[in-house]
């Protein structure tokens, strides 16, 4: 009965949402205030059923009703409750359900919190929203069916949720990948709407940032508890692998980062008007690919979800009325570039390079993840585009990238007075060259010129954004006046700066010094790494809730002989019995042990992966900052002021 009830609440929202478009859209069209009246009610109909859907289908996997083929498929009657909660978003049915209610959210978050804007205007955003929930659940219902019944051979039993997805992480990773996914659909319909309505003044921006901020904010935490879960799950060590999955998700980030930077200058200087619509169609569109590659089939990797054909047709026609319809409609109604003037100097100029330095990134990473699949479908062999090839251009693009921020934080907007800056300029690039060498050696790391460009860069940000604070926000305040003084978008940007400063400083300490040894280990042998000793001490047979684990006890000294103690294990899982590797590592703020257990090799002898990762917590702690600056400038009170009667009319 639950399953029914959920299947039947998901066709109910299938009709509030197709209601959404048509009504809404027509009587934003026809100027009919009674239409547009609905627009409340539709979204929280649309949102309320959604919910009881997705809480059927979580009853569904709580109750162990193995009737239900998704059910069977994904979970067991002795996975742990927590995993059963969140298997109901493990596989393509379940996590699409997960995919359309966080879109019924969003929809219904624009319709309770949209007063700023004129009823006309919020009535083509909600239409424009309708419309792709509508292809969605379309998709869900007709495709995708997560309540489908097993009316024959009903089992006694599910086969598993697969293994590497039991794990914490799972219960965060996706909801979170998919707010961001989702969120970006906002700006999407923002942009739609001004283009639909020809006005495309610069205020609708105000009132779309936050929304941007707060869908970019979700998607970095999602991509940065994907890149922590693939480094202690999958026992390799790594942090970012450059799989298409991976890319998948990256390339809506870039975009992203770009829309945002570009929405600022359209809301302060109404310059980048074009730039700005085209990028939140394009960073949506980016988000629709990538539920493509990782629902069509054309992937491999552990991170997509197996899929037939016919969903992969479903989504690419989806896929091609939302970004072809969108980029016609821009092709037509884009505005003509008003005339703004700047100085190549200006911070307009810089966020401009800013902008053109992601979309060269975005370009190559596209071009990476798609030629392989393109020479596959034409049969013209396989091809792997590996790390190597990334790495050629994102290291030195990023580089770029920080340099600019500096640049673009400390200059004026439309003229900056380059004599009172010279100085500055030169003693901050002095002190950066000075303090890295000084780092690199103090700390004992290995000299290069990557390691002095990366803590370089770094150093250069602090430095500028330190200048740009005393010279700007002390000049008429000092102390705690200046700081209360600070608007919340200032201290978001700064925070957001700072996140890639640590990113980038964990980066390249983990990536230039980070050491890793695979050896041949008997119980009771020591190896060396560094100034640290790794013995073997024992290994034991361990039984889980529903899997059995050899569990390995390795002591680790370092060289003032202080001991520490680490596990590592090789699960079996009792029902599908595939074996998983579960890592040992010990954590500090500056850097991380890593044990891994491989193959078992005879004789109690075992293949044994040992790694030091200096500060490779400061990525994901970077990634945390950058999102907490994004949350803290969606806060600014100058957000939420009505826009009305400034420009968003119908």
């Amino acid at each position: 009965m639950i399953p029914e009830l959920g299947l039947f609440s998901l066709i109910i929202a299938l009709g509030f949402s197709l209601a959404m478009s048509v009504i809404l859209l027509s009587g934003a069209m026809a100027g009919n205030h009674f239409w547009i009246s609905f627009s409340k009610n539709l979204a929280l109909g649309l949102f309320g059923f959604l919910s009881i859907s997705l809480i059927a289908l979580m009853l569904s996997f709580v109750g162990d009703d193995f009737s239900v083929a998704y059910v069977a498929n994904n979970s067991n009657s002795k996975l742990p409750m927590p995993l059963k909660v969140s298997a109901t978003w493990a596989g393509h049915e379940g996590s699409l359900l997960l995919w359309v209610w966080i879109l019924g959210g969003w929809i219904c978050s624009v319709a309770l919190f949209g007063a700023q804007l004129s009823e006309v205007f919020k009535a083509r955003v909600l239409g424009i929203l309708g419309m792709v929930a509508t292809a969605f659940i379309l998709f869900t219902v007709l495709t995708s069916n997560p309540f489908e019944r097993l009316l024959v051979n009903i089992p006694l039993d599910g086969g598993d949720l697969n293994p590497l997805l039991q794990d914490v992480g799972l219960i965060f990773h996706p909801p979170l990948l998919y707010m961001g996914y989702v969120g970006f659909a906002v700006a999407y319909a923002f942009a739609i709407a001004a283009l639909l309505s020809g006005d495309l003044q610069h205020n609708w921006t105000r009132w779309v940032r936050p929304w941007t901020n707060c869908a970019w904010a979700f998607l970095t935490l999602g991509i940065m508890l994907g890149s922590w879960w693939a480094y202690y799950e999958l026992g390799w060590g790594g942090w970012w692998f450059w799989d298409p999955v991976e890319n998948a998700s990256f390339m809506p980030w870039l975009a992203g980062t770009a829309l945002i930077h570009s929405l600022a200058v359209t809301e302060k200087r109404e310059a980048f008007r074009s730039w700005t619509l085209l990028l939140a169609i394009l960073t949506f569109s980016l988000s629709l690919l990538g539920t493509f590659l990782v629902r069509s089939g054309v992937l491999t990797s552990v991170h997509s979800f197996a899929a037939d054909p016919e969903r992969g047709l479903f989504i690419l026609l989806i896929l091609g009325l939302a970004i072809g319809g969108a980029f016609i409609l821009f092709a037509f109604k884009a505005p003509a570039s008003k005339k703004v003037t700047y100085e190549l100097g200006s911070r307009e100029s810089f966020l401009l390079f800013n902008n053109l330095v992601l979309m060269v990134i975005l370009i190559s990473v596209l071009m990476g993840t798609l030629y392989p699949l393109v020479i596959d479908a034409l049969g013209l062999g396989k091809l792997s585009v590996g790390g190597p090839f990334f790495n050629s251009f994102f290291v030195p693009l990023t580089i770029v990238l920080t340099i600019l921020v500096g640049l673009g934080q400390t200059t004026k907007w439309r003229k900056t007075n380059w004599r009172n800056l010279r100085t500055p300029l030169i003693v901050v690039f002095i002190s950066c060259v000075v303090l890295s060498a000084a780092i690199i050696w103090l700390a004992n790391l290995t000299f290069s010129i990557w390691a002095m460009l990366g803590i370089g860069v770094s150093l250069w940000v602090v430095g500028l954004s330190g200048y740009e604070f005393v010279t700007t926000k002390l000049k008429h305040a000092s102390g705690w006046k200046a700081l209360v003084s600070l608007k919340p978008s200032y201290i978001g940007m700064q925070l957001a700066h700072l996140g890639l400063v640590v990113g980038v400083i964990g980066v390249t300490m983990v990536s230039l010094n980070g050491l890793s040894v695979d050896k041949r280990m008997d119980v009771g042998e020591t190896v060396s790494l560094g100034q640290l000793e790794f013995q073997f001490m024992s290994m034991d047979r361990v039984q889980g809730p529903n899997y059995i684990s050899d569990q390995g006890t390795f002591r680790v000294t370092n060289e003032s002989g202080k001991e520490l103690h680490m596990l590592a294990e090789k699960r079996s899982y009792s029902v599908g019995g595939q074996v998983m590797t579960e890592a040992g590592i010990d954590a500090s703020f500056t850097r991380d042990l890593f044990v891994a257990l491989g193959e078992p090799l005879g004789d109690g002898a075992w293949a044994v992966r040992l790694q030091y990762k200096p500060f490779i917590r400061w990525i994901w702690g970077g990634g945390i900052l950058m999102a907490l600056g994004a949350v803290i400038a969606a806060l600014d009170k100058r957000y939420r002021k009505s826009t009305t009667s400034q420009g968003i009319h119908a």
